[in-house]
């Protein structure tokens, strides 16, 4: 055999194996993810807010408390995640969203929200349905007219 015969077994089987590890990590990471969606649902509570900001902004830079910042895992502390900004009862809270949720959250409304937490699972419309905001359109979009 040539050894370029070889070099391209011994590359087929790292490829083979890299695709095993990558199933099983998959699968495992599925199962902790299913884990997490239970224990979230189980601890939403419906909760009326008025929606003073949002947008999105780095973990550190958000206000959170240090808890949070500590069990985030060091990979992720850098990221941008969606925030709003909510008085709930007499409190002015600071609390993370889901990225399918955060688009539709008006500002400056009075919402009914699913809470789990510090984290929006789920909004609902307070006094009539929610208004999702127009998307803007890109730069080659407005010019496509």
């Amino acid at each position: 055999m040539s050894t370029g015969w070889i070099v391209l077994i011994v590359v087929l089987v790292v490829l083979v194996a890299l695709l095993i590890g990558l199933y099983f990590f998959g699968k495992k990471s599925e199962k902790k993810q299913a884990e997490q969606q239970e224990q979230m649902a189980a601890a939403a509570q419906v909760v009326s807010m008025l929606i003073i900001d949002k947008g999105k902004m780095a973990l550190k830079n958000a206000g959170f408390p240090s808890i949070v910042l500590e069990n985030t895992p060091w990979y992720l502390r850098r990221s941008k995640v969606p925030v709003v900004k909510a008085k709930v009862g007499p409190k002015i809270m600071t609390l993370m969203c889901d990225a399918k949720v955060y688009d539709k959250i008006p500002i400056k409304r009075e919402v009914k929200a699913v809470v789990s937490g510090i984290y929006i699972t789920e909004i609902k419309g307070f006094r009539g349905p929610v208004e999702t905001p127009a998307k803007k359109k890109g730069f080659f979009a407005r010019f496509k007219k």
